[in-house]
């Protein structure tokens, strides 16, 4: 993910402070209309945490290395033995300096006869350079990717294990994404996600998207991401005033953050209307982005039980 100018965010600044309701439906959005809610399970953090740190023990998760091919296999036999359906969806890419990149995303759907659903996603790549790196040395080493790419996928996986356990009262898409974060430029960059959003499944058209990216911060703090309130402020809206309905005002902050150029912006572009759940703040001064410092030891089995307790109870309160 990229962070767009700062022209933009003071843009966002200004008319967030000029609007009444941050976050707010707008007028012409389409309502988002509930499903029945069913008691929502308990989620459990700790177990999420060691998904994180299974990943991380695999090893860079470039596309084309050991480790990327490891963790593919392992999440698609974790997900076939708890989803009712697993679609995997290899494809290619050339990129710029003419490499090709091959690539898988995996689609695992519960439920996936009701029409009513929601879609959860993540990256699960990661990034081949640390070029954030404050030491010219270490900016050639792949980053470890505990919190850009483990995180979001870890919550996912646990709340994978939730939906096998208890069903949702409504269909739920979990969707990982490769090839999100290999760059150095955009045109390289969301690859699975424009993949998935040019060949979305015939009559595909759940309530919403929701995409976990960067997680599981030991300081978690989610301000409202400016693309995801200009695409989807309804979303936008239910999610944080759930969070804070939940005691967790002080994560889901009532905020304006910045503009993040990420894997919701295909989706929204492909007419599903998909937030971005993303703490663009990953250690003191933002230190350990894109650098060998994103490591398990930075990030907390307690981040991740809040952001799956949040997106648990929207599930089960029927989206």
């Amino acid at each position: 993910m990229i962070p767009s100018s700062l022209a933009v965010r003071s843009l966002l600044l200004l008319a967030l402070a000029l609007a009444p309701g941050c976050g707010r439906e707008e007028a012409g959005a389409p309502a988002v209309p509930p499903g029945p809610r069913v008691e929502r399970p308990a989620f459990d953090g700790t177990r999420a945490f060691e998904h994180l740190e299974r990943q991380v023990a695999f090893g860079p998760r470039v596309p084309g290395t050991m480790g990327h091919a490891a963790q593919l296999e392992w999440m698609r036999q974790f997900l076939s033995e708890r989803a009712d359906t697993v679609i995997a969806q290899p494809f290619t890419h050339v990129t710029t300096r003419g490499d090709t990149l091959r690539m898988t995303n995996l689609f695992a759907r519960f439920r996936p006869d009701v029409q009513e659903r929601v879609l959860l996603l993540a990256h699960w790549d990661t990034r081949p350079t640390s070029d954030q790196a404050r030491r010219p040395a270490d900016r050639a080493v792949p980053v470890p990717g505990a919190n850009d790419g483990a995180s979001g996928t870890a919550v996912l996986l646990e709340l994978a294990e939730m939906f096998r356990q208890n069903p949702p009262p409504i269909g739920v898409d979990v969707l990982l994404v490769d090839g999100e974060d290999f760059g150095p430029t955009g045109d390289d960059m969301y690859l699975g996600a424009k993949y998935f959003a040019a060949n979305l499944p015939p009559g595909y058209a759940p309530f919403y998207g929701i995409l976990l990216d960067m997680v599981g911060d030991k300081n978690l703090r989610f301000p409202i991401e400016y693309n995801s309130q200009q695409f989807a402020p309804e979303v936008v809206q239910r999610v944080w005033s759930l969070a804070r309905e939940m005691g967790y005002g002080d994560v889901f902050v009532n905020t304006p953050g910045p503009a993040i150029e990420d894997d919701h912006i295909p989706l929204n572009r492909a007419g599903i209307r998909t937030i971005d759940i993303i703490d663009f703040d990953y250690g003191p001064g933002n230190r350990y982005w894109h650098t060998p410092q994103d490591v398990p030891e930075n990030t907390s089995a307690e981040s991740l039980r809040i952001v799956g307790e949040v997106v648990a109870e929207l599930v089960y309160r029927g989206g």
